[in-house]
């Protein structure tokens, strides 16, 4: 009996062992893996070019964004010029239900500069997200900002709108990146790497931290068995976020 309970052990801590070994992706794998897909973050709108706000009330808005109105990145106003009456109105976030605006050419320019000036940007992200002519899509979502404060209503930029069906990223404005070194010249060798997103699945947004990332592994993809036996979370990385996202979404279509 003694030798059957040991054996069970055994087998059982074998098994274990087996769940709990790391998956040793190749190089090729990896650098898939570590490609930035979602969308570039931008606050500043264009304000030569057409913008669209849809309120909640149905109706729709076409126009020249001449400002956004922000406190502490969010945004809580937008005024716009509407381009054939050239009428200015300024609408209230919690009135639009979405809004399609252009990135100023400023912003862009600067979104550049910083692509240019570190060489791991180079290697995991296209510079045709920080040069866009496409529209930027933002969304109405209750939030509590960073988990902490009390639920309230704010327009949240979708990164991943290529996507996003099952789960939804949003840019956090006050995102942090990992720090690098910085060479001889100014180039800066890794880093560069956004610590935080506002994520939402289901009916469900959560401010996403790396430092957070494992214990929200299983709420992100747990329920995709076939997923966590490919990339279980003791063998991934923060910085493949965007990638497994967009696996997650084409393994549960």
């Amino acid at each position: 009996m003694k030798v059957k309970m040991l054996s069970l052990l055994l087998s059982f801590s074998s098994l274990l062992s087996v769940a709990q070994e790391k998956i040793k992706y190749s190089k090729e794998d990896v650098k898939k893996m570590e490609m930035y897909l979602f969308n570039e973050g931008f606050s500043g709108p264009s304000s030569k070019k057409i913008s669209t706000v849809l309120l909640k009330d149905g109706t729709i808005h076409k126009g020249y964004c001449k400002d956004i109105d922000t406190k502490k990145g969010q945004i809580y106003a937008i005024s716009l010029k509407d381009s054939v009456t050239k009428k200015e109105e300024t609408f209230k976030a919690e009135d639009v239900k979405e809004m399609y605006v252009l990135p100023s050419n400023f912003e862009k320019g600067m979104k550049v500069g910083k692509y240019m000036s570190n060489i791991r940007n180079i290697g995991t992200k296209k510079l045709d997200k920080s040069t866009t002519n496409e529209h930027i899509h933002f969304v109405n979502e209750t939030v509590s900002l960073k988990n902490k404060k009390e639920n309230k209503e704010f327009l949240m930029q979708v990164l991943n709108p290529d996507f996003d069906k099952i789960i939804a990223v949003y840019h956090d404005p006050n995102a942090k990146e990992t720090g690098g070194f910085v060479a001889p010249g100014g180039l800066k060798l890794g880093g560069g790497v956004t610590k935080s997103f506002y994520v939402k699945k289901g009916e469900k947004v959560i401010w996403l931290h790396k430092d957070d990332f494992e214990d929200n592994y299983d709420f992100l993809f747990g329920d995709n068995a076939a997923f966590m036996k490919k990339y279980p979370k003791n063998s991934t990385d923060w910085g493949y976020l965007s990638f497994l996202i967009n696996e997650y979404t084409i393994m549960s279509s």
